[in-house]
């Protein structure tokens, strides 16, 4: 069995009601210590670090918690990035495509929605189709009226 280091981020977009004593962050994190604790038969153990960021958007990808565990994915110290819901994680498309090359280039993946891999594969496969839309309209010397990710 193979040891898979997990991370787990989580991310509300203000700070309203980040002073309780247990807040939406601590709620995204027991939950998905309890799915990562559920993994461990194949292998899955929690990082002690956090990667919070509270009171930050979404739309974007300067975040002071998302950064630190993309560099540790980078530096192959994290295996799996955990998260409550992949909102959590980013709202932006391009956004989630730049954190998917970073995961594969260090072999790392991410695990949302409590299904390992389900959103991720969905979206890989319309990434691929834009992809072969994009490399065929380039190859032709044109560029599509529209396109579903434009």
């Amino acid at each position: 069995m193979t040891l898979k280091r997990c991370a787990i981020y989580t991310r509300k977009s203000t700070e309203e009601g980040l002073e309780q004593a247990f807040n939406s962050l601590d709620a995204q994190r027991e939950a998905c210590a309890a799915f990562i604790l559920s993994q461990a038969h194949e292998g899955w153990e929690q990082v002690k670090e956090h990667y919070d960021d509270g009171g930050w958007s979404g739309g974007n990808m300067d975040r002071p918690g998302l950064k630190q565990l993309l560099a540790e994915v980078a530096a192959g110290k994290v295996d799996v990035i955990v998260v409550y819901k992949v909102d959590r994680l980013t709202r932006s498309l391009a956004d989630f495509s730049r954190i998917v090359d970073t995961l594969d280039k260090a072999g790392a993946s991410t695990c949302f929605d409590r299904r390992p891999g389900a959103f991720h594969s969905r979206l890989r496969a319309r990434l691929t189709r834009q992809k072969r839309c994009d490399f065929t309209h380039r190859r032709a010397g044109s560029r599509p009226a529209r396109c579903w990710f434009h």
